[in-house]
């Protein structure tokens, strides 16, 4: 990774592309855009609760680096951002989450019904946008990352035994289900790119999304809920398993694991139990090694963009590594 230490904002790395991001944002409405009052009304709802725009930026990021100047640039970001959208209004709805950055979620709001059936919506939407550029590849890599997200929730859904869910079986959780678009947003971002540079920004999305999705984990145990919008430890709450826990429960006490098991069994654990419990991940090892595993991913990162000429874009790409390991939301 490079020397770089000075603090890293999305706002930093968007500002340059601030007017692209918001053409993306206009054809996001577009493509969602539906003759349909109550559709229209989930929408306004979802537009309030929606993200930073991170894998768009990248997929930006990528056409420039590569000097491909694709015109569908804008339309292939906006359709990321309607996956990613989509993945979240299900995750919700699977999770029985109440709030997503501090607004109550759709499912919430309305009902688990109107949460499938609306991230279903958003899924349409985007294969049908993909379909109307009449090109093939766009809708291989993209289809091929959805199929890899949805084998990723299924995977998580019957891992029964949360205390046997071991690091390679996270690994390939977290690479379904959030590093798969980070790859596929930089792929599709260098499309008219050669195969070298393609496959370059295809490898650098994976290894930062795996940092992205290792940093969030940590980020529930040792983040501030009013940073981050939700709870710390709100993943031990819903007995989800992550990398500083499975790090950590080889290196516990007997009675620290027995409170582990505890609250892992208890349906509603309670904010004593989840204090204890991040108390013993840390003193385990388990925080550190997660950040480790986290910075040696960056690293992968980094190299990748060694293959990339050098470019403002490419510099742009470096600094969100340093963005993603950093952040604390």
């Amino acid at each position: 990774m490079s020397s770089q230490t000075a603090p890293v904002s999305l706002a930093d790395l968007q500002q340059p592309l601030r007017a692209r991001l918001e053409l993306v944002q206009q054809e996001v409405r577009r493509i969602v855009e539906a003759d349909f009052g109550f559709i229209t009304e989930v929408n306004s709802h979802l537009f309030q609760m929606q993200g930073k725009m991170f894998r768009p930026t990248l997929l930006l990021l990528a056409d420039e680096a590569t000097g491909a100047a694709d015109p569908r640039a804008t339309t292939l970001a906006a359709v990321i951002e309607l996956i990613h959208l989509a993945t979240l209004v299900h995750d919700d709805s699977v999770d029985h989450s109440v709030l997503r950055r501090g607004m109550p979620t759709i499912n919430s709001l309305f009902s688990h019904q109107v949460s499938v059936i609306m991230g279903d919506y958003l899924y349409s939407r985007a294969v049908i946008e993909l379909v109307r550029l009449d090109d093939l590849e766009p809708l291989r890599v993209l289809s091929r990352v959805t199929n890899e997200m949805t084998v990723g929730e299924m995977r998580q859904l019957l891992a029964h035994d949360p205390l046997q869910f071991s690091e390679e079986e996270y690994d390939l959780l977290i690479e379904s289900k959030t590093a798969s678009l980070l790859a596929g947003a930089c792929e599709v971002g260098a499309l008219r790119a050669s195969p070298a540079e393609r496959s370059a920004l295809r490898g650098f999305g994976q290894a930062i999304g795996m940092a992205f999705q290792i940093v969030d984990d940590l980020l529930d145990y040792v983040g501030d809920a009013s940073v981050t919008g939700k709870p710390s430890g709100s993943d031990l709450r819903e007995h989800k398993v992550t990398l500083p826990l499975i790090a950590a429960l080889p290196q516990m006490s007997e009675v620290d694991r027995r409170e582990v098991t505890e609250l892992l069994t208890s349906p509603e654990p309670t904010d004593a139990q989840i204090h204890r419990v991040i108390g013993a991940v840390a003193d385990a090892g388990g925080l550190d090694y997660a950040r480790e595993r986290a910075l040696r991913l960056a690293q992968q990162a980094d190299q990748e963009l060694d293959r990339l000429p050098p470019s403002p874009a490419r510099d742009a790409l470096r600094a969100s590594i340093t963005y993603v390991v950093e952040r604390r939301r």
